[in-house]
C-alpha cells in the first residue's frame, strides 16, 4: 500500500488484519466446495449481508463449525473473485477495482428508482410550493456536514445562521461552509448542464477553497513534490491512511475519470446510483489537489445525479448520515484498497447511507406535516397561514430566544424579498411576532400574545 518509498510519513500507515491461511486443510475445503453448497451460501450470505464485511468483523460471526473460520474466509473470498464484476477504476499497481452486485442493492435501487419516477415520499404528501424549501434545507444542511467532514469546526446553528443572514464568514471553518454552500447552489444552477472537464474540476475546486487556500495552490493539480496524503484517527490514534497515486498515474487518469464521468469511457450501462458512487470514490482514490479532495468528490456525486435527473438527491443531505459514521466512511475506503481492491466495501457504505439519508428525510417531512397540524390548533382554524408561515410559528414556540430576519426566511424558502416580507407582516398583523431594531438589523420575535396562546394548549 505505501508506494512512494521517498516520502516521510508523519504518522504510520494504517494496515488492514490479514487471516493466516496456514492451518487451512485445502482437502477438506475441496470436499465442501464439492458436497455442501448449502453450507456455502450461509456462509457467503453472513459475510455479504446485511453489511458486506471484511476479515476483522467476519471473524466474529457465528457459524457452522465444519470449517475453520480462516477457510470460511477463503471460501468467501473465492466467491467474491468469482463473481466480481470489473470498473474502470485502476489501482496503482494498474489492476482495476472491482465489485460485487449484492442482492440488496438491487432492491436498494429499485425503490430509489420508485421514488424518482413516482415523486419524492408520495405517501408525505409535499406541497408544490413547500418543495424549494426542502431543497433550500437539503442544500444547507449538505453543506454544513460535508465541510464539518473536512475538519470545519463550527456549529450546525452558527453555520446554518450564517448562511440564512448571509453573514460574512468569521474563520476558515465557517468559509468551508460558505464555498460548500455556493458550489450546492452552483450545481443545480449551472454544472448540472455541463459536461466534466479539467476546467470545470478547476472551477469547482476553487469556489470550494476561496479564501481557504492560497490562490497558487488553486487552478493546479498536486505533485509529487507536494507530498500530500490523507490522515485519519481511527480508534484513539492518528494514521496515514491513502497514499494517493503519483503525478504520472494522476494525470493520466484523470482523463479516464472525465471519460466516465461523461458516459464516453465505455458502452456499458451501469445504474446513475452506482456510478455516481464509483465516481465519489475515484475523486477521493486519485486526491487530484492539495486540500479539498472529500467536498469535491461528495459534490461530484451529487452532479452526476442532477444531471441525470435524480433531482430529488436535492432534498437529501447524504453527509449529514456519513458525518455519524465517519470512521466507517473512512474504513470503507481502506477496505477497498487494500483488500484486493474490492469497491463493494464502499459501494455497500454508501448505498445504506443514502437510504438511511431518505428515510431521515420522510421522517423529517412527516413531523413538519404533524408540526403545521399542531400549528393549526394551537392558533384555531380562523387564523388562515401558508405553510411557510406555520413552521416559522412553530419555531418559535418550540425554542428559546428564537428570532428570524427577512433574509433569513426568503434564504430558507427560497422566496422573494417581497414574499418573505409579506409573510412576515402578515404575522406580526395578526400579534404573533413582533419587530426590533438591532444595529442594521431588524429581528423579528414571538410575541406575549403568541407565548400565551400555547401556555393555554399545555
Amino acid at each position: 500500500m505505501l508506494r512512494n518509498m521517498k516520502l516521510t510519513l508523519a504518522n504510520p500507515f494504517y494496515y488492514i488484519s490479514k487471516p493466516s491461511f496456514k492451518e487451512v486443510n485445502y482437502s477438506n475445503l475441496s470436499e465442501i466446495l464439492k458436497s455442501n453448497r448449502n453450507y456455502i451460501k450461509q456462509i457467503v450470505l453472513a459475510a455479504n449481508d446485511p453489511k458486506y464485511l471484511y476479515w476483522d468483523k467476519f471473524k466474529h460471526k457465528s457459524l457452522p463449525k465444519s470449517l475453520s473460520m480462516e477457510e470460511q474466509w477463503l471460501l468467501v473470498h473465492m466467491y467474491r473473485d468469482a463473481s466480481a464484476i470489473e470498473t474502470p477504476i485502476k489501482s496503482v499497481e494498474g489492476e482495476n477495482f472491482k465489485w460485487t452486485r449484492l442482492v440488496s442493492f438491487d432492491e436498494r435501487l429499485h425503490e430509489i428508482d420508485m421514488l424518482v419516477g413516482g415523486g419524492l415520499f408520495p405517501k408525505s404528501k409535499i406541497p408544490v410550493g413547500d418543495r424549494e424549501t426542502y431543497v433550500s434545507r437539503g442544500v444547507i444542511e449538505e453543506s454544513i456536514a460535508s465541510s464539518q467532514l473536512e475538519g470545519a469546526h463550527t456549529t450546525r446553528a452558527a453555520a446554518k445562521k450564517m448562511i440564512l443572514e448571509k453573514k460574512k464568514p468569521k474563520n476558515k471553518s465557517e468559509q468551508m461552509i460558505q464555498n460548500n454552500y455556493q458550489v450546492m447552489l452552483a450545481l443545480e444552477d449551472d454544472f448540472k448542464g455541463r459536461e466534466l472537464s479539467r476546467e470545470m474540476l478547476f472551477e469547482l475546486h476553487s469556489m470550494l477553497t476561496e479564501n481557504t487556500l492560497e490562490t497558487h495552490q488553486q487552478k493546479r493539480f498536486r505533485q509529487d513534490d507536494d507530498e500530500i496524503v490523507v490522515e485519519g484517527m481511527i480508534g484513539s490514534e492518528t494514521y496515514t491512511t491513502h497514499v494517493p497515486p503519483d503525478e504520472i498515474i494522476l494525470d493520466k487518469e484523470l482523463d479516464r475519470l472525465i471519460a466516465y464521468a461523461n458516459d464516453s469511457l465505455d458502452d456499458k450501462f451501469t445504474h446513475p446510483i452506482i456510478k455516481a458512487i464509483f465516481i465519489h470514490f475515484w475523486v477521493g482514490y486519485l486526491h487530484p489537489f492539495v486540500d479539498g479532495n472529500g467536498r469535491l468528490a461528495r459534490a461530484l456525486f451529487y452532479w452526476y445525479l442532477l444531471k441525470k435527473g435524480y433531482w430529488t438527491f436535492s432534498y437529501i443531505p447524504i453527509s449529514t448520515v456519513i458525518k455519524k459514521s465517519s470512521t466507517q466512511y473512512a474504513m470503507a475506503y481502506i477496505y477497498a484498497e487494500q483488500d484486493g481492491d474490492d469497491i463493494t466495501y464502499f459501494l455497500d457504505y454508501q448505498m445504506r447511507k443514502v437510504m438511511q439519508a431518505m428515510k431521515e428525510f420522510s421522517d423529517f417531512v412527516e413531523r413538519q406535516a404533524k408540526q403545521n397540524q399542531k400549528v393549526g390548533q394551537i392558533l384555531n382554524s380562523k387564523i388562515a397561514l401558508n405553510d411557510r408561515q406555520k413552521q416559522l410559528v412553530f419555531y418559535f414556540i418550540s425554542e428559546d430566544k428564537a428570532s428570524t430576519t427577512t433574509t433569513s426566511h426568503l434564504i430558507l424558502n427560497e422566496i422573494s424579498r417581497v414574499t418573505a416580507t409579506k409573510d412576515l407582516k402578515e404575522l406580526e398583523k395578526l400579534k404573533l411576532i413582533e419587530a426590533q431594531k438591532e444595529g442594521k438589523y431588524v429581528r423579528y420575535y414571538a410575541t406575549d400574545k403568541l407565548k400565551s396562546m400555547v401556555e393555554l394548549d399545555k
